[in-house]
């Protein structure tokens, strides 16, 4: 079975964080950040782990934050598998903007 992704935008307004660049939360004119490019995980057990991130304008995870693990020997391998990964950014006006996602990482059983 192939892992699979799935992005939930956290409810939210406009938000900024850091100092200095704006990340905003998908609506009010924000679009989703898309995956490119994923790292499939596989592991002794079946598992998803809860990660919120930044996507950066360049499409890179800049911030990651583990939200919900059953395993926190899990979480490292969970954070660096998702600053591989690569995004479209999100889109505010029509211009590439930081956007703060959900991500759940599923990892596949051998």
């Amino acid at each position: 079975m192939k892992t699979t992704a799935v992005i939930f935008a956290l409810v939210g307004l406009l938000g900024t964080t850091g100092l200095a660049q704006s990340v905003f939360y998908p609506g009010n004119g924000v679009t989703l950040p898309t995956v490119v490019k994923e790292i499939h995980l596989v592991g002794t057990s079946a598992a998803t782990i809860g990660v919120d991130c930044v996507v950066a304008q360049d499409g890179r995870v800049t911030t990651a934050t583990v939200a919900s693990s059953p395993d926190a020997r899990l979480n490292d391998v969970a954070i660096r598998a998702l600053r591989q990964w690569q995004f479209k950014p999100g889109t505010k006006d029509g211009k590439p903007v930081a956007v703060r996602i959900f991500v759940e990482i599923a990892i596949d059983k051998m």
